[in-house]
């Protein structure tokens, strides 16, 4: 951090003396700015939210400023980051990639894998909040990978599959306790079919508190087998329902665009992705376990089931970067 303050203010007042003007009395020093960064050294009460907010117009950029300075104290000056410098995650060393996590439904008393405990829940975004991590929403990432947007450097995709009331009823406190987004993917016959069943009015609740709702089919069959009896017409018929229709249907009830698709059981191939394309998805999301580099297929995303119930196994699911000389 400090030689990266001396390399820029050696820079700053290079520049300076070759410009007409006052130069700047080093004593009273507070605040200088090139065409890519801003330095500042800011009043002792002033936060990184404060400069986001002073310098880069918005509080939620504050995670810019947090990445340039992660060693920086109250006393020393604070790098503003003015210009998108690592868009791609391209770093000299390497390339940031982006866990997608996948969780089903949340709990007591229930021991399935696809259960996850509120307790647990918990726990892990705090972990999450506490380790400097940031939910970014489908948006964000889909700026990511088309090579648009810089996005934080510890940022996380967080999703839920199937529509159980409990993402409602259990997860949105704990997320809105964290300031975490998530996306819910739905398959839409299930909406309101029970108890145990989001509704249309919670979906909806859901969205207007930053939610995305995604397609997760109409009736969650496997887009990859042709049923028993089912002949070839049938099953394209199937596959058109399970990809277009409940689109059609997410666009029509929640007033949307939806623009992100989970394969039922994370089961894909050429053809699905060609058809989810097609129907006007962007992204695509598998259960394949790994992370997604800006280069990735976006019709084909990598996400990690949270299955176990220990912490030493979702730390182990956040790798964020990829070491390699890209000089």
């Amino acid at each position: 951090m400090k030689h990266a303050v001396l390399v820029f203010l050696s820079i700053f007042f290079l520049g300076a003396c070759a410009t007409k003007g006052p130069e700047p009395v080093p004593q009273s020093f507070r605040f200088y700015k090139s065409k890519g960064y801003a330095l500042c050294k800011p009043e002792k009460n002033t936060s990184f939210a404060d400069l986001a907010r002073i310098h880069l117009g918005d509080e939620n950029q504050v995670w810019k400023i947090e990445d340039a300075n992660d060693s920086a104290s109250s006393g020393d000056f604070i790098v503003i980051p003015l210009k998108e410098k690592h868009r791609g995650g391209l770093y000299e060393d390497g390339y940031q990639t982006v866990p997608i996590l996948c969780y089903h439904r949340f709990g007591p008393g229930d021991n399935s894998s696809m259960n996850i405990s509120p307790g647990l829940f918990q726990e892990q975004m705090k972990y999450l909040k506490e380790n400097g991590y940031r939910a970014i929403t489908p948006e964000d990432l889909l700026n990511f990978l088309e090579y648009r947007r810089q996005i934080p450097k510890r940022a996380v995709l967080i999703t839920i599959d199937d529509g159980f009331k409990s993402a409602y009823d259990v997860a949105w406190p704990i997320l809105r306790r964290y300031g975490f987004p998530a996306t819910l993917f739905v398959y839409t016959d299930y909406v309101g079919i029970s108890k145990k069943a989001i509704t249309w009015d919670e979906l909806r609740l859901l969205k207007a508190n930053g939610f995305t709702i995604g397609s997760h089919s109409v009736a969650h069959s496997d887009l990859t087998k042709i049923q028993e009896d089912e002949t070839r017409e049938a099953f394209q018929k199937r596959l058109e329902k399970e990809i277009f229709t409940s689109k059609k249907i997410l666009d029509k009830k929640l007033n949307q665009d939806t623009f992100i698709f989970s394969f039922p059981y994370g089961r894909y191939n050429p053809k699905l992705m060609e058809m989810t394309r097609d129907a006007g998805y962007r992204i695509s999301v598998t259960v394949d376990r790994g992370g997604n580099p800006f280069f990735s297929n976006p019709l084909a995303l990598k996400r990690d089931m949270i299955l176990k119930k220990d912490m030493e196994s979702f730390i182990s699911r956040l790798k964020i970067f990829n070491n390699l000389s890209l000089k």
